[in-house]
């Protein structure tokens, strides 16, 4: 809890969750990538690298999730913080909520991202 009765508070709060939801789009990204290296795989010799094919599918899926589980850990611990916030730290007519709106634009991207790999 926080007695320094400064809206700067809020800004740093604000500044933590865009820190998380950014390294959980990184995650998400990366996941892209290690499941389409599969691609590649696939192109050279499908036979020879069918097991890395199915390995990097998996692992991909895994780091999507991952990204998708920090986001929303990350978006609770903002709403628990929040909580603890002073009428003098919240500053006028300030929304809170678009993190959290980032942070469903991310958790969506993760999920239609994970669809996309096995349809």
């Amino acid at each position: 809890m926080s007695n320094l009765q400064d809206p700067r508070v809020l800004l740093a709060l604000e500044r933590t969750v865009l820190a998380w939801n950014r390294s959980s789009l990184a995650l998400i990204a990366f996941g892209f990538v290690i499941e389409k290296s599969a691609f590649l795989a696939q192109l050279v010799d499908p036979v020879k690298y069918a097991d890395k094919i199915a390995f990097s599918k998996w692992t991909g899926g895994g780091v999507i999730v991952l990204g998708m589980i920090i986001c929303l850990i990350s978006v609770q611990q903002y709403r628990i913080a929040l909580r603890s916030i002073t009428d003098a730290e919240m500053m006028e007519g300030y929304k809170t909520n678009q993190p959290m709106l980032l942070a469903g634009f991310s958790i969506l991207v993760g999920m239609l991202l994970i669809i996309s790999f096995w349809v």
